[in-house]
């Protein structure tokens, strides 16, 4: 016999208080999230959220291996989280991966695989590292003063890469935009 004229409300009930219908069913979803026979039919989940799973676990296990890892510490400088750098919208280049790597025409770099005789930057103060030319290099001192007025009024100066990178990115990129490692490398400066 079929009803026509059904009503049919929802509404809450408190847990645990002996009402059959809720109780059911909170006993039969315990015994299925415990039951190892019952089989995962993932064709019922939309792939969207398995993908969506499947990715946040992945940055999960990247996150901790990128934490435990001795390597890369330049990198890590700039992105120690790696869930921030995945959502980052960044125009890769030669300057850029140079900076955040510390691999490339640097003549720390060089130095370190014997093409070149000395990792001494043109400037003649120190080695040619990423925070010799961030934060120290007289080539750079024009470049820098306009990275340093762009970015330092909250922070302060030395800035922090990370901050650097997640806070300052477009003028990072300009003050990158603007060295040319090979015309900076083939620099003398005499010293007086």
């Amino acid at each position: 016999m079929e009803k026509t004229d059904w009503k049919i409300q929802f509404c809450w009930v408190k847990a645990h208080i002996g009402i059959q219908g809720n109780e059911l069913a909170d006993t039969l979803t315990k015994e299925a999230a415990t039951n190892a026979d019952i089989t995962e039919f993932y064709h019922k989940v939309p792939k969207s959220v398995v993908k969506s799973e499947l990715d946040a676990t992945s940055v999960v296990k990247w996150q901790r291996e990128w934490d435990l890892t001795t390597e890369g510490q330049i990198t890590k400088a700039y992105f120690p989280v790696v869930a921030q750098r995945l959502n980052m919208k960044i125009n890769l280049t030669q300057n850029f991966t140079t900076m955040v790597t510390g691999h490339g025409n640097i003549k720390t770099y060089l130095y370190r695989f014997k093409i070149i005789e000395t990792p001494m930057c043109p400037c003649g103060n120190k080695d040619q590292t990423i925070d010799h030319f961030l934060f120290e290099c007289e080539l750079l001192k024009k470049e820098r003063v306009s990275l340093i007025s762009a970015t330092s009024k909250p922070e302060g100066w030395p800035i922090r890469k990370y901050t650097l990178i997640s806070k300052h990115y477009k003028s990072f990129a300009r003050f990158m935009n603007q060295i040319s490692f090979d015309k900076l490398n083939d620099t003398i400066i005499p010293r007086t």
